[in-house]
This record gives structure tokens, C-alpha cells and sequence, in this order.
């Protein structure tokens, strides 16, 4: 089983975010990236769709003898992971908004989040929130729309940075000093953000926590690749591969990229 793939999923390209510094961490490991795209964004959805198809995307991680899931999506992590850690018999890595580190650090005493709302109204983000928050005022904002736009390869256009600002200025005038990125998919807008935000602000997302989780649970469960060669890595989105192809072909990793129907 060590030299298996590690499976992770997200509802579109945005957790390719994490699977890079997974690459990064781990770089004897194989990977295999799944971007349910044709169901993206899953922060719209019911709690029973989420669950659904997270169920569908582990089903097909096993089917291509994966060793280990990487939930590489909030909103599938706050809503699903408790099922499909009882439903299938492998670890599971969750991704959750970064609140812990924002609240400890925190001089403002004032943090936002920038989420979908599939993340913000799940029982786990509230119970982490309420954990760590005593003291701290969070301002969730809802991230309507930029899902989508990040799908449609619509970055750094104007539509992005207008609609990214209308939902940051209200933070920034709340004094906030502390922005938690709650989406998978909100690390691509950082050199958007970095345009909007004051330099005090600092943005928190949870990649390289992930990473190192993952690496933790690997070695715990004497499942780490013991091979001296570079892991290879193969994308599959059943989306549109020409936005997954030009999001993986920036980073220094060689890839494969491919359409499936999943």
C-alpha cells in the first residue's frame, strides 16, 4: 500500500491549492487529483448533496487505488467528512478554515472570514469558531459568485476584482487584522486581495497545515512511500480541462491532466 496515490478531491480546481503544497511536503509521493467541476461550487448545496457526492468522488479515489483521501474542499469537510470516515475504511485528511491561528494572533481582536456559505452554516465550522473565538469578534462574508468565476478562468479580470472588493471593504472597515481564507479555491485571489487589503491585514489559508497533517497520518499509518524517485502526479476534472491545465501547468510539477466522467 505505500506505493499508492494519495487521492484528493475538491468541488473544482481550487484544491489544487493544497494538493501543491501536498507535492511540496511529500515530494516521493504519486497523487491523484480529482476536480469535480461539473458540480462546483458545493457551498450552494444541501448538506445531503455535499454528502453525496463526496461519496461519489471517494468511491472513484479507491476505484484508482488511492491509499489515503484528502478532502481538499471546506465545504465538503465540514458537512461530509464525519460520513465518509464511517462509511470507508482509509484515512481521511479535512480542510478546515484556518480560525485557530487568526484568533491566537489577532491584536485587533477583530478577524474575517471569507467562505462559502455551504462552510459558514455547518455544524463543524461552528464548533470550532465557538472553540476558539471567546474573545474575538469574527465577520464571516459569504463569497458568493467567486467560485465560479475562479472555474470559468476569470481571475484577475475586472469582474473578479470588483466583486472581491465589494465583499473586503466592509471587513477592512471593521478594523479587522486577520483575514482567514474558508475556500480551497480563495488562494488563487491572493495577488487580488494583496490589492485590496491594507499591508497590516495578513491572509491565513489552511495549505500547508494540511500538508503536514497528511504526512503526519501517512507515517502513523506506516503508509509513507519509501522510494527515492519523484512521485507522479495525474489531474482529472469533468469539468473544462484547458482552466485545470492552465492553473497546474504554473507550478514547477510535472503533471498530466485529463477529462473524466465521474
Amino acid at each position: 500500500m505505500k506505493k499508492q496515490a494519495i487521492g484528493i478531491f475538491d468541488s473544482g480546481i481550487g484544491g489544487t491549492s493544497i494538493w501543491k503544497e501536498i507535492a511540496i511536503a511529500l515530494p516521493n509521493e504519486d497523487t491523484i487529483y480529482l476536480a469535480d467541476s461539473k458540480f462546483a461550487p458545493y457551498g450552494k448545496r444541501s448538506q445531503e448533496e455535499i454528502i453525496s457526492l463526496s461519496i461519489k468522488n471517494t468511491k472513484k479515489l479507491l476505484e484508482l487505488n488511492c491509499k489515503i483521501i484528502v478532502v481538499a474542499c471546506n465545504t465538503a469537510t465540514t458537512n461530509a467528512i464525519k460520513t465518509l470516515r464511517s462509511q470507508f475504511d482509509v484515512p481521511f485528511i479535512g480542510i478546515e478554515p484556518a480560525i485557530k491561528p487568526a484568533a491566537l494572533k489577532t491584536k485587533t481582536k477583530k478577524i474575517g472570514i471569507l467562505a462559502t456559505k455551504g462552510t459558514l452554516s455547518s455544524e463543524l465550522f461552528a464548533t470550532t469558531s465557538d472553540l476558539y473565538t471567546n474573545n474575538t469578534e469574527v465577520i464571516e462574508v459569504i463569497g458568493t459568485g467567486l467560485v465560479e468565476l475562479i472555474e470559468a478562468g476569470k481571475i484577475y479580470g475586472e469582474e473578479m476584482f470588483t466583486l472581491l472588493s465589494s465583499y473586503i471593504r466592509p471587513l477592512v472597515e471593521k478594523n479587522i487584522d486577520y483575514l482567514v481564507l474558508g475556500c480551497s479555491h480563495y488562494p488563487y485571489l491572493i495577488p487580488v486581495l494583496k490589492k485590496i487589503l491594507p499591508k497590516n491585514i495578513i491572509i491565513i489559508d489552511s495549505g500547508e497545515a494540511v500538508a503536514r497533517q497528511t504526512k503526519v497520518i501517512l507515517s502513523n499509518n506506516d503508509l509513507l512511500n519509501e522510494n527515492a524517485s519523484e512521485g507522479s502526479h495525474i489531474f482529472f476534472t469533468n469539468g473544462r480541462l484547458s482552466v485545470l491545465q492552465n492553473i497546474v501547468k504554473k507550478t514547477n510539477i510535472t503533471t498530466d491532466a485529463n477529462q473524466l466522467e465521474f
